[in-house]
């Protein structure tokens, strides 16, 4: 009935992930491409999040977080803190490089770290688009209650509710708090992912009922006139991704393009020095991979 997705954790160096895909069986849920789970975890004072400048090109990352703080840097110029509830959207198009780490004044103290990073793969009219940065605040994100079940619309359309965040083709991006026993029937869209951040619950399509528990996903596909709908057991918080599949894209490192052309270009490019710094971080570059 369902595609199940368990999370695997991940070595980042200073940080260890919970990558849910892409993975064998499963490159795609409608135009996202890369799902990473994020913590929790409790840095020392002194220590924390330290991602130096590289390169992204044909997709648009975003950063969203439950707890704690990162400090994003690009090439555009940006300087934008990233905090619980807001979200950031870096468009990478024809490329773009960008940092992720932590102000001098928030290392001085321990701290919680807590959140998703998720690519959209942009369609082929816009994947070598100008760069961009968008930052939503956590209040201009849509908040509604769906028969008592508390979900933001983080991107997209849903529940009668549009999120502010730009979008480039059908998305869906919502998370849900579902108390013990709640039931949340889910939006229409080509495709969804209901990746379970904390709980556990039901998922019941066509009669036939799966459980969950905490960081496994359900990937939903071929939704047209099936009615799915999510009961939690014991409370959980979902994160909720889907729209419209764009068809197949190679994914090589932080590169995603649906040419295999445009990967080797960005490869060369990044190697020969040719994308664009990062103002206010002097940091070395991350190394292109064998």
């Amino acid at each position: 009935m369902q595609h199940r997705l368990t999370a695997k954790q991940a070595d980042l160096g200073t940080v260890t992930v919970r990558r849910v895909f892409p993975v064998v069986g499963c490159k795609m849920i409608g135009p996202w491409v890369f799902f990473d789970h994020m913590g929790p975890v409790t840095f020392a004072a002194g220590e924390g999040l330290n991602v130096p400048p590289h390169p992204h090109i044909g997709l648009a990352t975003v950063t969203y977080l439950f707890a704690g703080e990162i400090l994003h840097r690009d090439s555009l110029g940006t300087e934008q803190a990233v905090r619980p509830g807001a979200i950031n959207l870096m468009v990478a198009g024809r490329g773009v490089t960008h940092s992720e780490r932590e102000t001098a004044e928030a290392k001085q103290a321990a701290r919680d770290l807590h959140g998703l990073q998720l690519w959209l793969a942009l369609p082929e009219a816009s994947e070598q688009c100008e760069p961009a940065f968008h930052h939503i605040a956590a209040e201009q994100i849509p908040n509604v209650e769906v028969n008592g079940v508390a979900v933001r619309v983080l991107i997209g359309e849903a529940y009668q509710q549009r999120s502010a965040v730009p979008t480039f083709s059908p998305t869906l991006y919502l998370e849900a708090q579902l108390q013990a026993g709640q039931t949340l029937t889910l939006p229409d869209a080509q495709e969804l992912g209901v990746y379970v951040v904390e709980g556990e619950l039901e998922i019941t399509r066509d009669s036939q009922t799966e459980r969950y528990h905490a960081h496994q996903m359900a990937v939903l596909r071929d939704l047209d006139q099936s009615a799915v709908t999510v009961t939690s057991l014991a409370g959980c918080l979902l994160a909720i991704v889907g729209g419209d599949n764009l068809g197949q894209r190679h994914i090589h490192w932080n590169f995603v393009a649906s040419q295999r052309d445009m990967i080797s270009q960005a490869r060369d490019d990044w190697q020969a020095g040719h994308f664009p710094s990062v103002p206010g971080d002097p940091g070395e570059p991350v190394p292109l991979p064998e």
